[in-house]
């Protein structure tokens, strides 16, 4: 059975750094391409980057946030630097079918996601 668990979410204020992690059962991260996505309240689903054969960073957070992966953990993550109120969402990580250079393509698998709260 396919599973994705995320973790490190929490309450932080602004500029402090987070690392959020992606872990997997049920297949190896190693053979597919992950994507983590965010979701605030009220708005759209927002895909943030992602990891294949390539890399892929959103303009809203290239430069900020930094996707890597552990392949013996069969985990994923997130470096989260220099938070802002706006990256107050709902993170959450997926499997994907494709990265390209404009973006994350065909998301297949994903599980409950994280809440991460930016605030003064």
């Amino acid at each position: 059975q396919v599973q994705l668990v995320v973790s490190g979410g929490g309450l932080l204020q602004p500029g402090v750094p987070l690392r959020l992690s992606c872990a997997a059962s049920g297949f190896n991260l190693r053979d597919e391409a992950i994507v983590w996505f965010r979701q605030a309240p009220g708005k759209e689903r927002e895909g943030l980057s992602c990891m294949g054969t390539r890399t892929y960073y959103a303009n809203s957070v290239k430069g900020r946030f930094t996707i890597s992966r552990d392949n013996p953990k069969n985990t994923v993550y997130l470096q989260m630097n220099s938070l802002k109120p706006s990256d107050t969402a709902v993170y959450y990580c997926a499997t994907v079918r494709a990265v390209a250079n404009t973006g994350c393509y065909g998301m297949e698998h994903w599980g409950k996601g994280t809440l991460v709260t930016v605030s003064p």
